[in-house]
C-alpha cells in the first residue's frame, strides 16, 4: 500500500484544534472522537482518488517532524474525516441509536454527557468546511477546488447522508420497503464514500465521466460496506467489533439480512464489491499503483470482520 493509516492519520491529525479557550471541553470531545481509531477509509479514497489522474503530487513531502506538508488534498481528507466522525457520534446519541461503545472505547455522550455530544458533533461539522476551505488560500482561484467543495457540501447533507439519516430515523420500529431500506444505505452510507472518491478526483481535474463512474463505485462499495455491517452486527464478534452485537435488533430495525437472511446478504455484498472493482479496473488512470491500492481496499472491505 502506498499510505499506511498512520500516514494518512499523520496527514489529518494536525487540522484540528488545540483544547484552550472558553470552547476547550467541545473541542477535546471532537478530538476524542476524531482521534479514537477506525480504518481512515474515506480520506484513504480521497488521496488513491486523486493519485489516479493528478499529474504529479504537488506539495506532498515529508518534513523533518515526521508529518506530510499540507496541500489542498490534505483538507479534504483531514474535512471529509471529521464530517464522518461527527455522524458516529450523532448515530450513538440516545436519540437516534443510543449506543455505549464505538471503537471498543465509550462513545461521546456516555464520556462528555449527552449535550457535549451533540455540540461536538456540530463542532466537527462546522469545522470539517473550515478546513476544507482553507484549500481555497493553498490555490486561490482553482476550479477544481470550488467543484470538489460543491460536492463536499452536497453528499454529506439533506440529499444525501442527512436525507438517508432522516428516513432511517422516521421509520425506527417500522418495516421497511427494499425500495426504503436501499435509499437509507445508498445515502446515510455510500454518500459518503462516493464524496471521498469524487472530491479526490475532481481535485486531480478528472473530467465528468471519470467521476461518474467512481461515483458509482463508491456507491457499490458504500452499499457492500452496510450490508457487511448488518452481517456483522449478528455474527460478529463484540470484542472485535467494539461495539454492542444486535444493536438493529435492539432498535427495531428493518437490515438487508432481516429480509434476505444471512447468505444472500453475503452475496450481494460480494455483488457489489466486484461491480466497485470492474469499474475501477476499467478507468484509464496515471498511477497503476493508486489503482491497485484501491482494488485492495474494495477486496478487504469483502473480507472485513469489524
Amino acid at each position: 500500500m502506498k499510505y499506511s493509516v498512520e500516514q494518512i492519520e499523520n496527514i489529518i491529525y494536525p487540522y484540528m484544534p488545540d483544547s484552550m479557550g472558553e470552547q476547550k471541553n467541545v473541542i477535546e470531545a471532537m478530538n476524542y472522537a476524531f482521534m479514537a481509531g477506525g480504518k481512515r477509509l474515506r480520506p484513504m479514497l480521497v488521496r488513491l482518488a486523486y493519485d489516479l489522474f493528478a499529474e504529479e503530487t504537488i506539495g506532498f513531502s515529508i518534513g523533518d517532524d515526521g508529518l506530510f506538508g499540507g496541500t489542498a488534498v490534505d483538507c479534504f481528507m483531514a474535512a471529509i474525516e471529521m464530517i464522518h466522525s461527527y455522524s458516529l457520534i450523532h448515530d450513538d446519541l440516545p436519540a437516534l441509536d443510543n449506543d455505549d461503545l464505538r471503537r471498543g472505547k465509550p462513545t461521546v455522550h456516555v464520556k462528555f454527557g449527552e449535550p457535549m455530544g451533540i455540540l461536538a458533533g456540530d463542532g466537527l461539522l462546522n469545522y470539517a468546511y473550515e478546513t476544507a476551505a482553507k484549500a481555497f488560500r493553498i490555490s486561490p482561484g482553482d476550479i477544481r477546488i470550488e467543484k470538489a467543495f460543491m460536492i463536499l457540501t452536497r453528499k454529506p447533507g439533506i440529499t444525501g447522508m442527512i436525507g438517508g439519516q432522516t428516513l432511517d430515523v422516521l421509520k425506527t420500529g417500522q418495516p421497511l420497503t427494499e425500495d426504503e431500506m436501499l435509499y437509507i444505505y445508498e445515502n446515510k452510507t455510500a454518500a459518503l464514500i462516493e464524496c471521498a472518491l469524487m472530491c479526490g478526483a475532481t481535485l486531480a481535474g478528472a473530467g465528468n465521466i471519470v467521476v461518474d463512474a467512481l461515483e458509482q463505485a463508491g456507491k457499490n462499495i458504500g452499499l457492500a460496506f452496510q450490508i457487511t455491517d448488518d452481517i456483522l452486527d449478528v455474527t460478529g464478534d463484540e470484542r472485535i467489533i467494539g461495539k454492542p452485537l444486535h444493536s438493529d435488533e435492539k432498535n427495531n430495525k428493518t437490515t438487508y439480512v432481516t429480509l434476505h437472511g444471512i447468505e444472500a446478504a453475503k452475496k450481494a455484498a460480494d455483488d457489489h464489491l466486484k461491480l466497485a472493482e470492474s469499474i475501477v479496473a476499467g478507468l484509464s488512470v496515471k498511477d497503476e499503483d493508486a489503482r491497485a491500492d484501491l482494488i485492495e481496499i474494495i477486496k478487504k472491505l469483502g473480507q472485513r470482520d469489524k
